[in-house]
């Protein structure tokens, strides 16, 4: 399809408020414009033209932040994500049933909640081992491959829930979904959702990609650890919110 002016000024302004989120927070990118992507172009244009850009940008951070990778939850996160991409390639042409999009929506809104909850008034805090990875692999990459976002909030919760920090959240889990987003524009790829016309419109958004990225980062930096996880639950309501309307 062919984009006019007005879609592509919309698609620049909805792709700069999801990469500014993303900046500050590590993620966010795609539950913050997909719901808006949907009103400007079809989502089978919108889903793979936000992966391309996601990944071509996570292809630079991963080689900056590389150190502060936490690598044994990459590697126990990696096959099952990969098995959930797979998966949901798979079943990418039947995006009709919204029930699991609406039950992440409240998981994610009840743990953002219980978050705010432990800073405010000292809850003892929940942890979990690394025995529920391959399900957070699975699930977060299935979901973010049928819907374009919002399984990323799997990821969140449980590197919350392992008690990874701020820096190493932002590298481990940029680290993780390279990895994914790169197997889903292999998908797309092969399934033909890579037309001329998308691949234009991509290399267009890609100086927006990484100014609003720049801008982000700038206000994250000025963060402290609890600031960081009252953001991070803010930005969880949020996304569930848009999950629920979804």
């Amino acid at each position: 399809m062919e984009f006019s002016p007005l879609q592509i000024a919309l698609t620049a302004l909805i792709v700069f408020a999801g990469f500014f989120v993303r900046g500050m927070s590590g993620f966010g990118s795609s539950l913050i414009a997909m719901p808006l992507l949907a009103f400007v172009m079809p989502i089978h244009t919108a889903v793979p033209m936000m992966a391309l850009l996601v990944v071509v940008l996570f292809g630079f951070l991963i080689m900056r932040d590389r150190r502060d990778v936490i690598w044994r939850e990459v590697w126990l996160l990696l096959v099952p994500t990969l098995i959930g991409v797979t998966a949901g390639i798979y079943l990418f042409s039947s995006l009709e049933n919204r029930l699991l999009l609406k039950c992440l929506g409240v998981v994610t809104i009840a743990y953002a909640v219980y978050s705010l909850v432990v800073l405010a008034i000292g809850v003892p805090r929940v942890t979990c081992s690394e025995r529920w990875a391959p399900l957070a692999g699975f699930g977060g990459s299935f979901i973010d491959t049928m819907f374009g976002g919002g399984g990323g909030t799997v990821i969140v919760i449980y590197m919350q829930l392992r008690g990874i920090g701020k820096v190493a959240f932002r590298a481990t889990a940029t680290m993780l979904w390279f990895f994914e987003i790169a197997a889903r524009v292999f998908g797309y790829a092969v399934a033909g959702y890579y037309t001329a016309s998308t691949l234009l419109l991509v290399a267009m958004m890609l100086p927006v990609t990484w100014f609003a990225t720049w801008c982000g980062e700038r206000v994250h930096s000025g963060l402290s650890q609890a600031g960081f996880t009252r953001l991070l639950a803010v930005l969880l309501i949020a996304s569930g919110i848009a999950l629920l309307l979804k």
